[in-house]
């Protein structure tokens, strides 16, 4: 297996290096149909059984009798649980839902390396119980507290070691990222980006990347999962113009998003009124939650092994059972989260003055520790509006559903995380428009620059697990979108 060198450039920038990456595609179809080869052998020898099974017939886990939460024999890895949300004057004003709740803090974690001037990246072709395809391409750590202190008495997750001591390495992103807060209960994870100073061997179902080629494969359905789209999302890449060996057309596309990148000043909106912004969205949006047995929520039901919504919109909380080779442990059961739609995620973007923006929502959800975080223009799944308010519709929704198809620059349907989704899947979307739409101005949305939520993204809590991904998809059209694109 390759192994990263670890000899990086003294002389250029860690910009002008991730350029490098940027720019080193796959070499040709044969290169591609390498990888291909690999990841479908990867496939093979994962020997994977999901059975989907119900909630209370699952070994390791019960049903409080007094609360009706569904917890672990442990005590450990997490429980799904029931909390009433209040948010006065909202157009749902009172709900009340399952919720996952796992109070530890977990490590997604990517391994960057130099093999002849060009970073990699290690990357994993993991399976998750709700991955659609069985493995998807993850960082090379993804796993819970409980998973690296051995609480499952499985076998030691590998490489973990290089991100709970980083004193021989550098540390290129090291911050606690929130995950989906509709579905987890102040959920938390350490997204670390750690550039190795040692020789580090692929081990079997691990291989070294590109940026540039996991920004291909990005392209593709399923293929890239959600924790390596958010740890990538962390990388300060905020001036890769000279690494990527080119200088865009102007007035292209490409050269907006580029500029994008490397541009703050000239931002519509300057970073200071931003935070202001959020602050003052965080101080006077009055969305409050609490904890309740699952067994007291209303309009939920236990039906055929599932708590479902008697509408039958949302998402049910189902049960699986697992066998699978090569995981720390060979089988074990779960309840997972199954969305009853595939949801719509998208960023509206413009050029203002030469330079993209993206379309920002300060989007209050109940699951996140601060209440509101940046997230896309859209995110919702657009038939869950059957069930609720007309007034409840999302702003914006129609612009995406009626964009013209020469104004989408990013159109992929990537999954949730597996681990805790079962087939859960968003439409990814970057939609370009102009003028004649409209100013598209609304008091909750911002007009930014990548290079603003680049800064962002070195803390904790700005931007929501949906609005990471889209960043890495952004990021993603400066090598993969097409030439000269006007």
């Amino acid at each position: 297996m390759r192994t990263g060198t670890a000899v990086a450039d003294p002389i250029a920038s860690l910009d002008e290096r991730l350029g490098r990456s940027l720019a080193a595609g796959f070499r040709g179809p044969e290169q591609r149909a390498d990888f291909h080869r690999w990841f479908t052998a990867c496939a093979e020898l994962s020997d994977t059984e999901v059975e989907p099974t119900p909630l209370d017939e699952l070994a390791g886990w019960r049903i409080e009798p007094d609360t009706g939460n569904l917890v672990h024999a442990s005590g450990r890895f997490f429980s799904v649980e029931g909390i009433e949300v209040d948010w006065p004057g909202a157009a749902v004003p009172r709900w009340g839902q399952p919720i996952i709740n796992q109070p530890e803090t977990g490590i997604l974690g990517l391994l960057v390396s130099d093999i002849g001037g060009v970073p990699h990246f290690l990357m994993q072709a993991k399976m998750e119980p709700g991955n659609i395809g069985g493995i998807q391409l993850s960082p090379t750590v993804q796993a819970t507290r409980s998973n690296y202190t051995g609480a499952h008495q499985g076998r030691p997750v590998p490489y973990v070691e290089y991100f709970r001591d980083t004193s021989r390495h550098t540390v290129l992103a090291d911050v606690r990222h929130s995950e989906q807060g509709a579905w987890f209960h102040r959920k938390r994870n350490r997204n670390m980006i750690v550039e190795v100073r040692e020789p580090v061997e692929a081990r079997d179902g691990y291989r070294w990347l590109t940026l540039g080629q996991i920004h291909e494969l990005l392209a593709l359905p399923d293929m890239v999962n959600m924790d390596s789209r958010a740890v990538l999302s962390c990388l300060p890449l905020t001036d890769p113009g000279p690494g990527l060996g080119r200088t865009p057309e102007t007035g292209t596309f490409e050269a907006a998003l580029l500029g994008s990148c490397t541009t703050e000043a000239d931002a519509r909106t300057p970073t200071a009124a931003v935070l202001s912004w959020i602050t003052e969205a965080r101080s006077t949006t009055d969305l409050r939650t609490r904890r309740v047995p699952l067994r007291e929520l209303a309009d939920w039901r236990m039906k055929d092994g599932r708590i479902s919504h008697e509408s039958g919109q949302f998402f049910d909380v189902m049960g699986v059972r697992v066998r699978a080779r090569g995981r720390e442990v060979d089988q074990w059961a779960q309840p997972l989260i199954a969305a009853s739609h595939v949801g719509l995620v998208a960023f509206l973007a413009r050029r203002i003055d030469g330079v993209l923006h993206v379309l920002v929502r300060a989007k209050a959800e109940p699951g996140h520790v601060d209440t509101i975080e940046l997230a896309p223009t859209v995110q919702c799944a657009p038939p869950n509006y059957d069930a609720l308010p007309s007034r409840a519709r999302p702003p914006f929704l129609d612009h995406v559903l009626g964009a013209a198809r020469r104004n989408v620059r990013f159109d992929t349907v990537l999954s949730e995380e597996g681990g805790r989704f079962y087939h859960t899947r968003n439409r990814y979307m970057v939609i370009e428009t102009d003028e004649s739409d409209g100013p598209l101005e609304h008091p909750g949305f911002r007009w930014m620059t990548m290079r603003q939520l680049t800064r962002l993204l070195r803390h904790s809590y700005y931007l929501n697990v949906e609005a990471r991904t889209l960043v890495t998809c952004m990021r993603s059209l400066l090598t993969t979108a097409p030439k000269g694109t006007s």
